[in-house]
This record gives structure tokens, sequence and C-alpha cells, in this order.
């Protein structure tokens, strides 16, 4: 990577993706929007619209196709779980070449899946901190303070391009460390406060010892899978965490969208599975999930 200007794809230009590629495109790179026909037809005429604390609120001109059909630098994956084998049908293989994939899904299975998918193609793992809602096509609000990526490679050039943009770049050398780091949290989090339809101050106050079976069993997993993560460090994120927080996948369910369960719940039972490791608390609020799902739909 050159220190020239980039072309960057965004496949699902929802909420987080719709604001990594405005930010990236207001500081002169070269956006191309992954969509349908009619979110397509809108970003090309409209482009993207922020509205920020952080960053202000501003519009920046993108391109737009249902397609990708040419080559491109890198392309950051920022659809759901549940939408993303018929969204990988807009980047053809062939076109897509050896560019950067950065894929900022929920979950651990979709790095092997985009692996094999694009076996010439740079695809390194990514999470985002950040809160950025879609409320209509090309127009993102973006409600936390920060932005912040972890990527686990040593993509010097472009995370110093991502920075100018104006988002937080952490480099990590251990992709498997970084995925659990999150999921640890996550898993946790999105299961019991869909389960029970609390906030997170309500889970751990009334539903600690819940909470803390689920994390001893989640911690065990991800260090037989060689992440370094402990109840006790996970425990104090959600100590720490603002009262009234609810979980994506909460809020899916409530809004009766598709979720996230196999992606987050499913991996953690998959790699339980793998490792030998027993989790049946975990097991428990997966399957109660899909049955309150079921019951409401």
């Amino acid at each position: 990577m050159t220190t020239s200007k980039s072309t960057v794809a965004i496949l699902g230009p929802g909420g987080v993706g719709g604001l990594i590629g405005a930010l990236l495109a207001r500081d002169g790179h070269r956006v191309v929007c992954l969509a349908g026909q009619d979110t397509a037809a809108v970003l090309s005429r409209d482009g993207l619209r922020i509205e920020s604390a952080q960053y202000g609120d501003f519009t920046a001109a993108v391109e737009a196709d249902t397609q990708l059909r040419e080559p491109v630098d890198a392309v950051f994956v920022t659809v759901k779980q549940t939408a993303l084998n018929p969204a990988l049908d807009r980047v053809p293989a062939p076109v897509l070449g050896d560019a950067i994939v950065i894929p900022l899904l929920n979950g651990l299975d979709h790095i092997a899946l985009l692996r094999k998918r694009y076996p010439s193609a740079r695809v390194v793992a990514g999470t985002i901190r950040v809160e950025a809602t879609r409320t209509s096509p090309g127009c993102v609000i973006h409600s936390s303070p920060f932005a912040n990526l972890e990527l686990a490679a040593p993509l010097d050039d472009f995370a110093d391009h991502l920075r100018h943009a104006g988002l937080g770049v952490t480099l990590r050398t251990d992709e498997t460390a970084m995925l659990w780091d999150k999921l640890a949290f996550l898993a946790p989090f999105a299961l019991l406060t869909t389960r029970h339809r609390s906030d997170v101050g309500t889970i751990r106050s009334d539903r600690r010892p819940e909470l803390l079976a689920v994390l001893d069993e989640i911690t065990a997993v991800a260090q037989a899978a060689g992440a370094p993560v402990t109840t006790d460090t996970v425990l104090s994120f959600f100590d720490r965490a603002p009262h009234t927080m609810k979980s994506s996948m909460q809020r899916d369910v409530e809004a009766g969208r598709p979720f996230e369960l196999d992606a987050i719940g499913g991996a953690v039972l998959r790699a339980g599975a793998a490792h030998g490791i027993e989790t049946p608390a975990t097991a428990r609020l997966v399957a109660e999930v899909a049955h309150q799902a079921n019951q409401e739909a």
C-alpha cells in the first residue's frame, strides 16, 4: 500500500460501513459502496450523510453499485452474519483478486469462510467498537464518542489512511486473542440481555450468578482456543458498562429482524465442542433465546 489515496469498497453500507465509507471519502479516497439496487441508486445520487458529535454533520460523495466490477485496494465487509452469504455474491473472487478484505462481523466462523471464498485476497480479522445506526439508505447517526478498529495484521500504510480519516486503529499480532476478546464479552451480553429482555445493569445485578456461570464457560473455551481471556477481565467490562446499555441482538429481536444467534452463541458452542469444553449454561441460553424468538414470530 503506497501513501497515495486508496480505492475502498464497502460491502453493506449500513451504520458501520456507511460511517467508514463516508470518513474515507471525505478524506479523499475513492469509495465504492456495494448494495441492493435501490440503496445503490440513493447513494449514487445523494452520497452518505453522517450525523456525528465526534466528526460533525457532513455528506460525502461516493460511488455505488450492485456488484464489484473492478479491482480495489481493500473491501470492508460490514453486513450482518445473517446476510453474509448472499452479500458475498456482490464481490466475485476473480474481480477482487489480491485485495485486503476486512470483515467487521460478530463471531468467529466468517474468517475461514472468507479465506476459502477469496483464496488470492488477504483476509484480515477485524473488530470495531462504535455505535452507528443507519436510519435510512445513506443516512447514518454516529452516537458514540469513538470509532475504534482493531486489525490483526501489519497493515501499517492502510492503517495510516484510516487514522488520517479519523478512525482509531490498533494493529494486533494475535488474531485468535483479538476475536475472543470481543466474543467473550459479546456472547454473554447478547444472550443474557436478549433472553431476559433487560439492560446490562439489570443483568449484572439481578442475574449475576447466571452471568458468572456463562462467563466461566466462555472464558474456558477462549483459553482452550489459545486466547488469554479471564472471567475477571470480562466481568470488569460488564461492571463498567452503562447501566442502560442493550445489545444489538436484543434490539433485533424486539424489532422482529433477523438476529445473529448462531454467529454469536453458536460460535461459542461449536468452539467448545471442538476443544472438549462443556458449555451447558451457554447452550441453555442459546436454546431459550431461539425458543423465545420462535414464540414471538
